[in-house]
């Protein structure tokens, strides 16, 4: 791994804002952005272990019935933090000047732990120590939208509502709070907000607008 700092831009976005959509149409396209995420869809098979914790996590872990504490949940998700770090300096080495982009880093799982009730934490402050991005890009939903989008809370997990069970107020609640929480984390960087758009192909266009630019 190198060990000059990466170049680097986080698409960040509350959940159901597009960004996995939109990380797969920047990929695909003949001028691809190269991608650094946890979703299935971008990892390898040898880093697959990293996609079943993740789903682990979110199924077991973080159920809503007490059988394990919020540390213990922060600590696993720690795996999605620090893999993310580690492919972020393995693909800058090899990005040779071409667009890097990471998926929500460290941001939105911080957001999310505090949310959990891990209000502070050690790891909190190891994860800041990691490379900072040189920009960020923030995909903006209505909750409404992003209402629509979860079809109506049927596709939602535990840590993407409040309470046992999803409806739409405790839903719109939490990703107020964690919009806000993510927000609290970014707030020292460059950021551009790209609306709302009509496509999933609009909002791949956006943000691949705002990330190109920084290469330019």
């Amino acid at each position: 791994m190198s060990s000059n700092l990466p170049l680097f831009s986080v698409l960040l976005g509350g959940d159901y804002a597009g960004k996995s959509s939109a990380m797969s149409r920047l990929a695909g396209d003949p001028e691809p952005v190269r991608v650094v995420s946890v979703d299935d869809h971008f990892l390898t098979d040898r880093h697959a272990l990293i996609g079943r914790l993740r789903r682990d996590v979110v199924k077991d872990v973080a159920a809503p019935d007490g059988a394990y504490s919020p540390d213990f949940m922060a600590s696993m998700l720690q795996t999605a933090v620090v893999h993310l770090r580690d492919q972020l300096l393995t693909a800058a080495d090899a990005a040779d000047g071409q667009p890097l982009l990471v998926d929500s880093y460290y941001y939105k799982i911080l957001a999310k732990c505090r949310l959990a009730g891990v209000r502070e934490n050690p790891m909190y402050d190891w994860w800041r120590s990691f490379p900072q991005p040189r920009h960020v890009v923030y995909l903006k939903v209505s909750p409404h939208e992003a209402w629509r989008r979860s079809r109506r809370g049927t596709r939602l997990n535990s840590l993407e509502h409040y309470g046992e069970r999803p409806n739409r107020t405790s839903f719109e609640r939490y990703q107020t709070d964690l919009e806000k929480l993510m927000w609290d984390e970014i707030r020292y960087l460059p950021v551009t907000v790209v609306e709302q758009q009509n496509s999933p192909e609009r909002t791949a266009d956006a943000v691949r607008e705002a990330v190109c630019h920084d290469y330019v």
